[in-house]
């Protein structure tokens, strides 16, 4: 917006000064229009002219800078990282073990023993006693007595009264009523009666026929043949054979015979039954009822009443009294007293022994032991692996910027100039002729 005033207000200028250079004057003045009306008359001199005096516009061109926004484009690297399979090769060592035979020498020792014979000094120690005769003293201690005076300082203390007056508050009570109203609740019982229904047990006899399996036993007799037993007669020396004959036998036998036949049964069944019956309950409610008492109250008002009262106090006198105390000391006397007492001493003798002690010694022998041990080597080998390496790369990338810049622009616009020409214009050079002047 405030670029637009100015270029409005640029041509505005612009048109004025057209306009004025169609109507100029001598010397940079003003217009025609704005000569006196004598100085514009033909038949005057140029230099008898008067004093013109007068405002006139001149163009001025000015630079301005105005802010121009404008796009344009800038290469941004960006760093991209991204895991590349490498493969490289790493040696690798190995502790391998190879057995081994050597031979080492192991000593033997062994203890053997001597017999060696050797005199010894053995002492022989004997206490033996022998008196000896000794004065020592003896100390004997007595207890005695002395008598010795001291003043001591009784106290004498003595009880006396004296009167003081004090001032009492002595309560008086008094026992006032009032009355109170306060509600009771009394316990009212009502019976009342309910409908319970309840269910009872009937017994039902009824009669039903049933059929009935059952049967008798009935006797029967039976002939059973006998088991043919050959029979034999002697007649002399020889044995002749009998022709067999078949006997039989009675046997009696129960046998059952089922028949069906139809009884009357009498079967008992239970029937419920609901019965209703009035069943009485007592219902209580505690009916509020207010009564008037007579509570009493203890007042109590105090009188101050003067006393007379003893009071006691202790006084304390001091008396001097001589006594006489035994005290006791101890003397120390000593006696002289011979006494023998027997002191022991021990005598050594030596005595010659002679002994025979076993002497240990070892012998060392040496064995050659083949022995087996384990020693290591290393070995190396190669071995491919492939790890995966972070590569880093930049990435160019186009980006759009805004900026803003200054333009320089030209801007004409008019300012007012004040001129005054003097009266002889041929003696100022810059005021010539019409025809010689140059705006």
């Amino acid at each position: 917006m405030r670029y637009t005033a100015w270029m409005v207000l640029a041509a505005g200028l612009m048109a004025l000064a057209c306009d004025s250079q169609a109507n100029a004057f001598y010397c940079g003045a003003a217009s025609a229009k704005c000569c006196p009306s004598d100085a514009c008359a033909p038949g005057g001199t140029y230099c008898a002219a008067k004093r013109c005096c007068g405002t006139r516009y001149q163009t001025i061109r000015e630079t301005v800078w105005e802010p121009q926004t404008y796009n344009c484009c800038r290469t941004v690297y960006e760093q991209c990282c991204e895991q590349v399979p490498v493969t490289c090769t790493r040696t690798i060592h190995e502790t391998c073990y190879r057995d081994e035979c050597y031979t080492v020498c192991k000593p033997c020792y062994q203890t053997c023993y001597r017999d060696v014979c050797c005199t010894v000094r053995k002492p022989c120690f004997q206490t033996c006693y022998r008196d000896v005769c000794c004065t020592v003293r003896k100390p004997c201690y007595q207890t005695c007595y002395r008598d010795v005076c001291c003043t001591v300082r009784k106290p004498c203390f003595q009880t006396c009264y004296r009167d003081v007056c004090c001032t009492i508050c002595k309560p008086i009570y008094e026992t006032k009523c009032r009355e109170v109203c306060c509600t009771s609740y009394k316990t009212e019982t009502e019976t009342c009666y309910r409908d319970v229904c309840y269910t009872v047990c009937k017994p039902v006899t009824e009669s039903r026929q049933i059929e009935v399996c059952t049967g008798d036993w009935v006797t029967e007799t039976k002939q059973i043949p006998c088991p043919v037993c050959p029979q034999t007669c002697s007649t002399g020396d020889s044995c002749t054979s009998v022709a067999p004959c078949q006997t039989f036998r009675t046997v009696c036998c129960r046998r059952w015979v089922p028949r069906t036949e139809t009884r009357t049964v009498c079967c008992t069944r239970m029937v419920q039954e609901v019965r209703h019956c009035q069943q009485p309950y007592t219902v209580c409610r505690r009916v509020p009822v207010t009564c008037v008492k007579q509570v009493p109250y203890t007042c109590v008002r105090y009188e101050q009443q003067c006393i007379t009262k003893r009071v006691p106090y202790t006084t304390c006198s001091w008396t001097c009294e001589t006594i006489t105390k035994r005290v006791p000391y101890t003397t120390c006397s000593w006696t002289c007293e011979q006494i023998t007492k027997r002191v022991p001493y021990t005598t050594c003798s030596w005595t010659c022994e002679t002994i025979t002690k076993r002497v240990p010694y070892t012998t060392c022998s040496m064995t050659q032991e083949v022995r087996t041990r384990r020693v290591p080597y290393t070995t190396c080998r190669q071995v491919c692996e492939t790890k995966m390496v972070t590569k880093t790369t930049c990435v160019p990338r186009q980006i759009t910027e805004t900026k803003v810049r200054c333009v320089p622009r030209t801007v004409c616009r008019r300012v007012p100039v004040q001129t005054c020409c003097p009266t002889d214009p041929c003696a100022q050079p810059g005021c010539a002729a019409p025809g010689t002047c140059t705006q």
